[in-house]
């Protein structure tokens, strides 16, 4: 239960996790312009940047997984709150029960898809059109993510009204 507890040492690990995985994201969007732009400049010259479409779509990718545990962490996701602030105290506390619940059971089945996705990848071999970079890992990286993001999940049904982590203003 210390995983969870907020103080134990494996919290620090969840965090940990979730700003790698927000750094990691970073860097994708960061990858994405720098290889749009550099592709719109290079065709100016005539040479564009070989295999930009595959760049870009797989750092889209990795940057859209990447950024789900943060996001889940701050609590930076799009809500509701009309239809909530209707309810009474009791009645937002099991929706918002219900809820993550039910977000648990989609991130690990999201979890398991994605590790299977990765599996179908690496037997058959599948590449970028272009590149032929290979994208197993692919979603096994948005697996972790998803994993990361039901960890967060797990930690907020555990410690209702808190948030994880705090956005630097």
């Amino acid at each position: 239960m210390r995983l969870l507890s907020g103080t134990g040492p494996r919290t620090g690990l969840l965090r940990w996790l979730t700003r790698a995985l927000a750094a990691v994201g970073g860097l994708a969007i960061a990858g994405i312009m720098v290889v749009t732009v550099a592709d719109v400049v290079g065709r100016q010259f005539g040479v564009p940047v070989k295999g930009a479409y595959d760049i870009v779509r797989t750092l889209g990718a990795i940057g859209m997984a990447c950024a789900l545990p943060l996001t889940k962490a701050v609590k930076g996701h799009i809500a509701i709150e009309f239809f909530f602030q209707k309810l009474r105290r009791r009645g937002r506390a099991l929706t918002d029960t219900i809820m993550r619940l039910a977000l648990l059971g989609l991130f690990g089945l999201l979890t398991w898809q994605f590790v299977r996705q990765g599996l179908i990848f690496w037997e058959s071999g599948e590449v970028t059109p272009t590149l032929h970079m290979p994208v197993f890992w692919v979603p096994w990286l948005a697996a972790v993510a998803c994993l990361v993001t039901a960890g967060v999940t797990l930690w907020h049904l555990l410690h209702p009204g808190r948030s994880m982590m705090r956005t630097r203003q």
